[in-house]
């Protein structure tokens, strides 16, 4: 079991939800596949940490990483193969099954889908990215974001993970909060995740600026103040981005398949997202009509 081979470096916590009910967004699985990472991952102390801390920091990851290390070999090969699917995320490389055989799987080819699907599962959870086989035939990968989300850092020169589960979660607790999530909410879930304001995080980096200026300016949130807060506070709303690109309904599923739960607890969202689904396939028959249209138009000039 993956859980036996873990380091503590992310807290498990659950968020309440206005109507009494719970939904955890960091879960146990992300718990798990973090950890397992974390265990072969070089960290890297803050800028502005003492020498008390990072030695502090080190020992801790010293010990987690020597007294949990792999002991099953599957588990040994998933965790290689989530980071070669890293290096090939960070490279932009094809990924290729005879690539992964040769390099990763090795003497467990007979395990290869099982070793693919926990490694998948992992890439998913942890880092908001879907494996998908683009090519059956030649059996080649792709690394893709999940709910159709078209964030990629890469593009603006950065280097490092993919951050798509960050924004992923930050979606889901302002959609699970009415809409709107006010700092200190967004804040008490990226905690649980060990994700603090002005601390980098091995995965996500400093996670303040990527939530108020990066995805702000990408335009998949809102950062403003608090209407007649006195002392000022602030909240977070989906951006423009955010509205054409995700589901709210894929959302609420993603997070409740995960806990092997069903959307239609959560009735609220569960009847929002229905209507986001609707008017989602009203737009798209509009401007499926329009283009029609405007091809019938341009056939009839030809004539």
């Amino acid at each position: 079991n993956n859980k036996t081979i873990l380091s503590s470096f992310l807290n498990v916590g659950e968020v309440s939800m206005s109507q009494g009910q719970e939904i955890p967004f960091c879960t146990q699985e992300q718990y798990s596949a973090h950890n397992e990472i974390t265990a072969i991952s070089p960290s890297k102390p803050d800028k502005g940490s003492s020498s008390q801390e990072k030695e502090d920091s080190s020992a801790s990851l010293s010990k987690s990483g020597t007294e949990n290390l792999p002991v099953d070999p599957l588990d040994e090969k998933v965790t290689s193969l989530v980071q070669f699917l890293l290096h090939k995320y960070q490279t932009k490389e094809p990924i290729t099954k005879a690539e992964v055989l040769d390099v990763v799987v090795k003497e467990c080819k007979d395990h290869f889908l099982e070793i693919l699907r926990r490694a998948s599962k992992h890439m998913e959870v942890v880092f908001g990215v879907d494996v998908k086989e683009v090519d059956p035939t030649r059996h080649t990968y792709a690394l893709v974001n999940k709910l159709g989300l078209t964030y990629d850092a890469r593009l603006s020169g950065e280097e490092g993970m993919p951050k798509t589960s960050l924004l992923i979660i930050v979606l889901g607790v302002i959609f699970m909060k009415g809409n709107r999530a006010t700092e200190e909410e967004i804040w008490k879930v990226l905690n649980m995740m060990d994700l603090y304001s002005g601390r980098n995080h091995f995965i996500f980096g400093e996670p303040r600026k990527f939530i108020t200026k990066d995805l702000v300016q990408e335009r998949y949130l809102e950062y403003q103040q608090v209407a007649n807060s006195d002392p000022p506070c602030y909240e977070f709303l989906w951006g423009p981005r955010a509205h054409a690109e995700a589901s709210k309904m894929k959302l609420l599923e993603f997070f409740t398949e995960i806990h092997e739960s069903d959307p239609r607890c959560f009735p609220s969202q569960y009847e929002e997202a229905l209507r986001d689904e609707a008017e989602r396939a009203q737009a798209r028959l509009a401007a499926r009509a329009s283009t029609n249209s405007q091809d019938s138009s341009e056939q009839a000039l030809k004539f």
